[in-house]
């Protein structure tokens, strides 16, 4: 039987134990490589693999066996919110990813800069993944251009072909469907109320008036030439994570939105360099002052959803890399898993179980010589839900009571 957040927040203790979870974005994959593979499987990580040896092995369901996550549930349920009852929208992230103050009655959209052809079909959703200064210029030139009455528009680069659009004025409303159709070769959506309330019908019509005034800035552009909304969303509000498990909680995340999700669960935002390497040293410089730590690699999911197996190879081998520098601060538990699986052959999300590893004085020995999909699919922690990840994260550190006498 499943217990909810509450429960395992009334049986939460203090304690000086550290937490960390490493999260590689969509690490989970399929067997489409040299010799029949997964990535997991094909690279090299002797780290991860000797890790693997005295740890537990498993596998989580972000959501529910058969449901394509994105990745703000699933990392939603790593940790330890109900992704169902907690629904944070990609504008909303996207908005606290880059820092931007939201007011009341703001909504927010994540957007992407696309190449729409002659004929209005989406050809590439990402812009051939623009670099983040000319998103940055593209940004500017839109904010300063885009005029809606009875509105003010905000567009601020978030990293290479995405940005955050916020609109603010009076009695805007989330209830609008995306722009963005998810697939090429097709128009872009219209944009369209999913309730019947006048508000989401007038915020239709404004989502229309930007992106036709977004495509006539842009329409002079090489790749860049029109931008795809999702995710439209007023600012959540959702229970601070430090308070609910008594933790002191740090976030190193080189990508916006997934420190935009850390803000907005209360976790302190640190600076970090580019690499995983850098990560892992931002870590280090963190350690006295927090006692959970959430590290997250986004490499392996772009690898993922550019269909580039060789390059979900390298970032992986990258990551096992870095990791003797984490081993060596001695975490109390150290689980390793992704927020999700994006199998290279998809070039998208996928509904496969993710991989798990948990390492602590007190995890099972699942005695595997790898880490990877085939080990942990027969591993001792079974399949379970993503959100039982953080009550075993907390168990292992000495940071439960007992339930009852």
């Amino acid at each position: 039987m499943a217990v909810g957040m509450d429960f395992i927040s009334k049986l939460a203790i203090e304690n000086t134990t550290k937490l960390v979870l490493l999260v590689a974005d969509g690490l989970g994959g399929l067997h489409s490589g040299p010799g029949d593979e997964t990535p997991l499987e094909y690279a090299n990580t002797p780290n991860l693999d000797a890790l693997a040896h005295t740890a537990s092995l498993g596998e989580h369901d972000p959501i529910s066996p058969g449901v394509t996550p994105g990745s703000g549930p699933a990392h939603m349920g790593l940790f330890g919110y109900d992704p169902v009852e907690y629904i944070v929208e990609r504008g909303a992230l996207s908005a606290a990813g880059v820092d931007f103050p939201m007011e009341e009655g703001d909504i927010a959209a994540r957007a992407n800069f696309a190449t729409v052809d002659s004929s209005g079909n989406v050809v590439d959703r990402r812009a051939g993944r623009i670099p983040t200064d000319k998103c940055a210029d593209l940004c500017a030139l839109l904010e300063g251009r885009v005029q809606i009455e009875g509105v003010e528009v905000f567009v601020k680069p978030e990293k290479e072909h995405r940005a955050a659009v916020i609109l603010r004025g009076k009695g805007l409303s989330g209830e609008v469907c995306d722009t963005d159709p998810q697939a090429t070769g097709i128009p872009p959506a219209e944009p369209a109320a999913t309730d019947g309330s006048d508000a989401a019908k007038r915020m239709a019509g404004i989502v229309r008036d930007f992106s036709t005034q977004a495509a006539e800035v842009l329409k002079e552009e090489p790749r860049a030439n029109y931008m795809l909304l999702r995710g439209l969303a007023a600012k959540p509000s959702l229970p601070s994570l430090c308070d609910l498990y008594k933790l002191h909680c740090c976030a190193v995340a080189t990508y916006p939105m997934y420190r935009g999700l850390a803000r907005l669960v209360g976790m302190d935002v640190v600076e970090t360099g580019t690499s995983i390497a850098d990560e892992i040293a931002t870590v280090a410089r963190s350690w006295t002052d927090h006692t959970y730590f959430f590290i997250h690699v986004k490499g392996t999911d772009s690898a993922g959803e550019d269909g580039d197996y060789d390059r979900r190879v390298r970032v992986i081998e990258e990551m096992d890399e870095a990791l003797p520098a984490l081993l060596d601060l001695k975490p109390d538990v150290l689980a390793v898993t992704g927020d999700h699986s994006t199998p290279a052959i998809l070039e998208a999300h996928s509904w496969h179980p993710v991989p798990l590893l948990l390492h602590s004085r007190y995890s099972r020995h699942s005695r595997a010589n790898a880490f990877n999909e085939s080990e942990c699919a027969r591993g001792n922690l079974g399949r379970i839900p993503a959100v039982h990840l953080m009550p075993l994260m907390l168990a292992n550190g000495k940071r439960l009571q007992k339930f009852g006498a």
